[in-house]
């Protein structure tokens, strides 16, 4: 076993199982194995902690902003960096900055700052819009919102082809099965999203090669019993995923309990935050496209919403999404991490995260007996938290 450090005295959850009195072996930037601490091999240094959990590091597929940077604001390479380096504070190892509805020339901006950020935190794109339904438009500015046209299907299948991921929140409304076909064909992972969308509609969507859903139950059509919508067919069609915002704000816990129950598999329902620039630093209000968003706390829970009352993103971070699955999800923490890692990890085709086995990425997270987060690890190198 190649090694060049290795991790004692916490109890592993390689993504799938534990392992108590184990040593997780790194060899540079990837996992070498899990073994005893008598057979880790000789001359390696032995980092020790003190008690609690390594597990999977996170992966947030929806990312607006954290450390008071937001994406839409500065489109930018570093500005994802500072972005991915905010919500590592909190366990999140690999995530997409997620560019709300926006002009053409900032998808494009957009597009190539990923391709030149790619690498320690930033997994790809997320492209939420702009070609969503006015009537589901939620915090997305309604000017912003278009058809979309043959170039951008010619962009964004080129964009598909350069990045590791890229994520495309669609509205049937606004784009066609044949374009999904196109996009998903060039490796894009298609999300429907913000639609008025029925269950026939989004069940055609998916046969033409969509993948799942954006924030499940959040600008959608709601399940209803005669008319499914598009949380119906996410629910029943095993073919689908779909993102959840756990925080008690965005969907009640009763109706998230719901929706892992009756989901069909093999798509799962995985933890997002659909964070803004607030995460990670103080402060009550941010600005979007001119219009002020603020911050309000109550009884533990915190919301931002526009003037109107329209919730807008959230200050989520991955960590305190765990905690909220396992206390008010009836969800085994097992199953939180899994949540939060490995099923995004399948969504996303990262097939190098997410579960803590030879080849995989060296990115984890250390927890307490709390699940509050001690220190991370991203490719190897460790970021106090």
């Amino acid at each position: 076993m190649m090694a060049s450090q290795a991790l004692a005295g916490a109890r592993i959850f390689d993504g799938e199982r534990y392992h108590t009195g184990s040593a997780l072996v790194l060899d540079g930037a990837q996992v070498a194995g899990i073994c005893t601490e008598a057979a880790v091999p000789a001359g390696v240094a032995i980092t020790r902690l003190a008690g609690g959990l390594l597990a999977p590091g996170f992966i947030d597929a929806q990312v607006n902003g954290g450390g008071g940077v937001l994406l839409n604001d500065a489109p930018t390479a570093d500005a994802m960096q500072s972005i991915a380096d905010a919500h590592a504070a909190f366990g999140t190892t690999s995530l997409l900055p997620t560019l709300i509805s926006d002009r053409p020339a900032a998808v494009s901006a957009a597009i190539a700052a990923a391709k030149a950020a790619v690498g320690q935190g930033v997994a790809g794109l997320h492209l939420e819009g702009p070609h969503l339904a006015a009537a589901r438009k939620g915090t997305h500015l309604g000017a912003r919102l278009r058809p979309m046209t043959d170039a951008d299907v010619a962009e964004l299948s080129a964009a598909a082809k350069a990045l590791p991921v890229l994520v495309l929140t669609l509205a049937p409304e606004q784009v066609s099965a044949a374009q999904v076909a196109q996009l998903a064909a060039a490796g894009a992972v298609v999300c429907l999203g913000h639609t008025d969308c029925d269950e026939a509609t989004a069940r055609r969507y998916f046969d033409a090669g969509a993948r799942g859903v954006t924030h499940l139950f959040n600008a959608m059509s709601g399940l209803g019993h005669r008319a499914p919508g598009l949380v119906g067919a996410a629910l029943d069609d095993g073919r689908a995923w779909g993102g959840i915002i756990a925080d008690g704000v965005h969907v009640a816990p009763t109706a998230l309990r719901l929706a892992l129950r009756a989901k069909r598999g093999p798509g799962r329902l995985f933890l997002v935050t659909d964070a803004m620039s607030l995460v990670g630093v103080a402060g009550d209000s941010l600005a979007l496209d001119g219009r002020m968003i603020r911050r309000e706390r109550s009884g533990g829970v915190s919301r931002l919403t526009l003037a109107d009352g329209t919730l807008a993103g959230s200050d989520l971070d991955m960590a305190t999404a765990v905690l909220f699955a396992v206390h008010a999800l009836d969800v085994t923490e097992a199953e939180a991490l899994r949540m939060a890692a490995l099923y995004p990890a399948q969504f996303l085709g990262l097939a190098d995260r997410g579960r803590l086995v030879p080849g995989a990425r060296a990115d984890l997270v250390h927890l307490d007996a709390n699940l509050r987060v001690l220190g991370v690890w991203r490719g190897g190198a460790m970021r106090q938290a």
